[in-house]
């Protein structure tokens, strides 16, 4: 890109174009963003306070469900909101560091998100193939150890990304192609050789998400064997059920992820407005979809949920007798 003016490195702020062509949709478009939104802020909520009453759902697999709430919270929370921002009020500009900030907060919440998914893949695995043993092997302190790895792992792979960006010269224009503070949409606005950030940022991603892939497809090829090795039809079922759960919820992860990735560096053939209508629904159907999916998949939750409902209803507001 052209650099003319070199007098300032750093610009105090950059502007954010939203989804361009189709500037005079925004307004309609917020809705259905805000009511996914609430829905994934709601979800993921219910789950937490679900899990934390009930102490019948103090086990591994819940831990875990927990965890990928708490990300899918920070996720959407750190995007949406400036979304809707410049689709109801025009607020394009975001500050540089707070455009920094979110960057990290994405891609690394990201990254950490693959760990957790990849640690729920071991957690079926040892649940399904080593049940006599699932308390003894998942302790509380061996969650606590997969949890802190997979976000010292995450985060630890994004901060370099991040730091590199803040110190990159920018004196050229400062209007960023998309909706929030993308890696490489903020990369193509600097001035000077940007390798080092492309083949940082490609070797990050493949490594999490190859990595991760791959881990996760051997435990699912795993379980199938031993799920098809069930002598009850309804252990086969009921195994099938629990796992199609968390396939479906990597799908809704990884798919959008890899398209928004891939394309924002090679994809020039894809219209500018597709990608990043693409882009901006990863960061909200996952944590929209996740509580849905594990709330209507499991049957624990999903009765624990209804009692809860149930009590709440058989409480009389305060100054009314019965």
């Amino acid at each position: 890109m052209a650099c003319n003016n070199r007098s300032n490195s750093n610009p105090s702020v950059f502007i954010l174009v939203g989804i361009p062509g189709l500037e005079a949709a925004y307004f309609w478009m917020a809705f259905p963003f805000c009511s996914m939104y609430l829905v994934a802020l709601l979800g993921n909520l219910t789950i937490l306070f679900v899990v934390k009453k009930e102490p019948s759902l103090h086990l591994p697999m819940y831990y875990f469900l927990c965890m990928l709430a708490a990300l899918d919270l920070v996720l959407c929370s750190s995007t949406v909101p400036k979304i809707l921002a410049i689709f109801w009020f025009r607020s394009h500009s975001i500050g540089f560091k707070a455009c920094v900030i979110q960057m990290f907060f994405i891609h690394g919440f990201s990254a950490v998100e693959s760990g957790v998914l990849l640690a729920m893949a071991f957690d079926r695995y040892v649940a399904i193939c080593a049940p006599l043993r699932y308390t003894a092997i998942l302790t509380s302190s061996v969650i606590a150890k997969i949890g802190c790895a997979a976000f010292v792992r995450g985060i630890g792979l994004m901060t370099p990304l991040t730091c590199m960006v803040s110190h990159l010269p920018y004196y050229g224009p400062n209007v960023i192609a998309h909706s929030y503070c993308e890696h490489m949409a903020v990369v193509k606005l600097a001035c000077g050789d940007t390798t080092p950030n492309h083949i940082y940022g490609i070797t990050a991603a493949t490594f999490v998400v190859g990595s991760d892939s791959i881990f996760i497809a051997v435990s699912y090829v795993l379980i199938l064997r031993a799920v098809m090795g069930l002598s009850s039809k309804g252990a086969r079922q009921k195994s099938f059920g629990t796992c199609g759960s968390h396939i479906c919820v990597i799908l809704i992860f990884y798919t959008p992820a890899l398209f928004s990735f891939y394309t924002q560096r090679w994809g020039h053939h894809i219209p500018a407005h597709i990608h990043i209508l693409l882009a901006d629904l990863y960061v909200l159907v996952p944590p929209m979809l996740n509580p849905i999916i594990y709330g209507m998949k499991t049957k624990q939750i999903r009765e624990q949920l209804m009692r809860n409902m149930k009590t709440s209803s058989k409480v009389s507001p305060p100054g009314i007798c019965r």
